[in-house]
């Protein structure tokens, strides 16, 4: 045999992430059926992975895909950080554990666009298998499920500061993951006796005991291997040597929203023009491969304070709570509190932005460490109009593509002036008790000196301090039209065997945040695959 070649599975999944950990897991518990797992990052090992507030120091790191957009107009042109996770349970290793749902209209729109088995009430009966909420006395949440969905362990006493002030100005507290979640929430979080719970904790390490399933860490795939129009393997490099796995019934792509679209390009699956120009063959000319990108755009205030903050998570009081309790500042998921807000300037009568409370100072999209106590509120544009795109760089599948997600360009300046809006209501926060009582009057976010106006603080927040909520979706959108990229069982249009089972299906972007639905996703598409 040649010594390039894996010994084939009867399916083959590209990326152990949130959607594909979960899939590999399901097929498997038939022991006939044999799975391959193609993960390009390692195992998850970091120590920063399984301590919850430690994420931000996963940015950048061998775990991250560390990717960066193209220079971005509307925001001086910035280009903006997009960390993606680079190992096992993928973005769910490295992302902020907030489990929220979205709203019920979200997934009756994805039904409208790919059909009744997107509604909300399918959702809704995906997530009660998922999760295991034993605390909370909804019906539509999930008990016993293989994700543990907790409470805070040890919230900060600053959120009780923000939801009275939110509650002065006249918003709502609601329950968390209900059909319409308006008004402010406490965050739970996929964690287990606060510690981290990924797709790799809570679906794969179980599975990867099963003989009927191989995972392969450090395989970077670089293109899907057609015969004709049917896929029958993936090509993918493991220490330096090219390498093939067969698959005998069908390949998925679980990459995201950023891999996934590059993965079908290098595979001759997209724009022609586009691939012509790299000298890539083309197989199927689908321009929606990588086009009608969708993503969270936040734009925060940071204040100092005098109270306790996660500034101080790491100073030995705390990691001695934490390494002898699983209690303390290090279980937070730092965005302890978030609100769905309507601004007016939306006319659906639903939620058009997020208010996230952050008791820590997040500088720098994350990057930059923090000097003293601060606290962060940042309002999230949650229904974009702005629409971008992943492009190939070059055809060599291990350069990084190119992204842009083409912020705040909509025609009519609708984007900026709901972000403007949201970003007025944290300054507005700021400004009412209690929480008012306990904050500075120095910005370290935007970095502002004086008193500045309002206007001058939105401006600048937005300008100068905007990040992504690390929410792209919709690259390889699923629809009952021939434009749409996978048809509702997330087939890929124009080829056979092959599907797509990520974030990056989503036909429309939740009001809410995307690893729930990717799980779900996961959940979809495994039964899809084992009914086909």
């Amino acid at each position: 045999m040649d010594d390039s070649a894996v010994p084939g599975s009867d399916y083959v999944i590209v990326g152990a992430g949130s959607s594909g950990a979960v899939i590999a897991a399901r097929l498997t518990e038939n022991p006939d059926t044999h799975v391959t797992l193609l993960e390009a990052g390692g195992p998850d090992k970091d120590k920063f992975i399984h301590i919850p507030a430690a994420f931000a120091q996963l940015f950048g790191s061998e775990v991250d895909w560390n990717y960066f957009t193209a220079d971005q107009p509307e925001l001086k042109q910035r280009q903006i950080f997009w960390p993606r996770g680079k190992t096992l349970g993928g973005s769910s290793s490295l992302n902020a554990m907030m489990w929220v749902r979205g709203f019920a209209a979200d997934y009756e729109a994805w039904a409208a666009a790919a059909g009744d088995q997107w509604s909300y009430s399918e959702a809704v009966k995906w997530y009660r298998r998922i999760e295991n909420t034993p605390w909370s006395t909804d019906p539509d949440h999930g008990r016993g499920g293989p994700m543990e969905i907790s409470r805070q362990r040890s919230p900060s006493p600053l959120n009780d500061l923000c939801m009275a002030a939110a509650a002065r100005l006249g918003y709502q507290q609601a329950p968390p993951n209900v059909a319409t979640p308006d008004g402010f929430t406490e965050t739970v979080v996929t964690q287990r006796r606060g510690a981290r719970e990924s797709t790799a904790d809570a679906y794969l390490r179980e599975a990867m005991k099963r003989p009927n399933l191989t995972v392969l860490t450090g395989a970077h795939a670089t293109r899907v291997v057609f015969e004709g129009t049917r896929a029958v393997g993936v090509e993918f490099v493991e220490e330096r040597t090219t390498r093939v796995v067969t698959a005998k019934r069908e390949v998925i792509l679980s990459g995201g929203a950023v891999n996934s679209p590059a993965l079908l390009m290098h595979s001759g699956i997209g724009d022609a023009e586009h691939l012509r120009g790299h000298g890539i063959d083309v197989l199927v000319d689908r321009p929606d491969v990588g086009s009608k990108m969708l993503d969270h755009l936040a734009a925060g205030i940071t204040r100092t304070t005098d109270e306790p903050t996660l500034y101080r998570a790491t100073k030995p009081k705390s990691l001695i709570n934490y390494l002898a309790r699983r209690k303390g500042m290090l279980t937070s998921n730092v965005a302890e509190t978030y609100g769905f807000l309507q601004t007016g300037l939306d006319d659906s009568g639903l939620a058009d932005i997020e208010i996230l409370f952050v008791p820590a100072p997040f500088l720098g999209q994350g990057l930059v460490a923090p000097e003293e106590d601060g606290i962060t509120i940042a309002a999230v544009l949650l229904q974009p109009r702005s629409a971008g795109t992943v492009r190939l760089a070059s055809a060599d599948p291990l350069a990084a593509p190119i992204i842009d997600p083409r912020y705040l360009t909509d025609p009519d300046g609708h984007d900026r002036a709901t972000l403007a809006a949201g970003v007025e209501i944290c300054a507005k926060l700021f400004e009412t008790a209690p929480l008012s009582n306990v904050v500075g009057n120095r910005y370290l976010r935007p970095a502002l000196d004086g008193n500045p106006s309002l206007g001058e603080l939105v401006d600048a927040a937005i300008n100068l301090d905007t990040q992504t909520l690390y929410h792209p979706v919709g690259t390889c959108r699923m629809g009952t039209d021939d434009d749409s990229v996978v048809d509702p069982d997330l087939r890929v249009r124009g080829v056979q065997g092959l599907r797509v089972a990520d974030a990056s299906v989503m036909p429309v972007i939740i009001r809410g945040h995307t690893n729930a639905p990717a799980i779900m996703i996961g959940e979809k598409a495994a039964e899809l695959l084992a009914q086909a």
